[in-house]
């Protein structure tokens, strides 16, 4: 980052080409959809906290989840909203390099959370006998913080290998904030080993841990299927069904972004994917398991029903 390397000290970030009158509709929009992101993830964690029916492994990481979800908005979208209003804003050398190691940490983390919640949920179907057991409170704990410290970690990877290049003009990134990919390309250096890295660190957190996901609800299908009664099939499906549509939507995205086939110049193509992934991903993910969980709907008409009475 010395003088004689580095002579970009600020990067700006290009964003979405649209006209003056589109960017404030999307201001508006983009900012109401931040406002339900920030709104819902917080009365999840509100629940959980406040609740205790729902101080179980389940909500633990769903806790976690809805965390991670906040901090992945809120890394990225104000400084969207700031380049609507005002477009080609330069953001620092440092805030660009400490945006994109944040964005991977968040990623990753969500990454390896859902991976932990796929093997929460296979115990609790598969072997609910031993669940109390193998779910115990310091197993789950364990799972969390390891979860965040891989994150942490293969995150540091990419920001070491990416701190020392020069970068020597242009210096508009192509994106609506500092995505590692879009930053590369302005480096004034061979950056095979750092598109590399991206690459494998991508295979390495979404293709294996989506194959750990889709061992684990391989032997919940087959579990559940052998349940007799009808509302005990239903109840199994119910709890799953919520972690596989975030799964669906988290890994699609992801997956399509950093390990398919790039053909032409997708770049603008991923931007979009981007933008679904970092605004609508988070605001989503808390409608789905509200809608869908009949134990977060409960508690929500208890919290509801004791502030009205007081």
């Amino acid at each position: 980052m010395g003088g004689n390397q580095t002579s970009v000290t600020e990067f700006l970030l290009v964003g979405f080409p649209l006209s003056p009158w589109m960017r404030v509709l999307l201001f508006g929009v983009f900012s109401v959809f931040y406002a339900f992101t920030l709104l819902g993830n917080g009365v999840i964690l509100g629940l959980i906290t406040l609740d205790p029916r729902l101080h179980t492994p389940m909500y633990f990481f769903l806790s976690h989840l809805a965390t991670v979800d906040i901090a992945y908005a809120c890394n990225t979208v104000p400084q969207m909203l700031v380049n609507l209003l005002s477009p080609a804003q330069p953001i620092s050398f440092a805030g660009c390099m400490t945006q994109t190691f944040l964005f991977l940490t968040f990623a990753l983390t969500e990454c390896l959370l859902l991976v932990v919640m796929s093997y929460d949920r296979y115990v609790a179907i598969c072997l609910p006998l031993r669940y109390s057991t193998i779910m115990s409170w310091g197993v789950c704990l364990t799972l969390a913080v390891t979860s965040w410290i891989s994150a942490v970690l293969l995150s540091l990877v990419h920001l070491v290998l990416l701190l020392p290049l020069p970068f020597c003009g242009p210096q508009k990134v192509n994106h609506f904030f500092c995505e590692i990919l879009a930053v590369l390309k302005l480096a004034c250096a061979d950056t095979h080993l750092n598109k590399i890295m991206v690459l494998a660190g991508a295979a390495l957190v979404l293709v294996g841990p989506l194959s750990a996901i889709v061992v684990s609800y391989s032997y919940i299908l087959r579990t559940a299927l052998k349940i007799q009664s009808a509302e005990g099939r239903q109840k199994a499906f119910s709890t799953c069904s919520s972690h596989l549509g975030v799964v669906g939507l988290f890994y699609g995205t992801a997956i399509i972004m950093y390990v398919g086939p790039q053909h032409g110049d997708p770049q603008e193509k991923k931007k979009y994917l981007l933008l679904f992934h970092s605004l609508f991903n988070p605001m989503l993910n808390p409608l789905i398991y509200s809608l869908r969980n009949r134990e977060v709907n409960a508690a929500l008409r208890r919290r509801l029903e004791k502030e009205r009475l007081s």
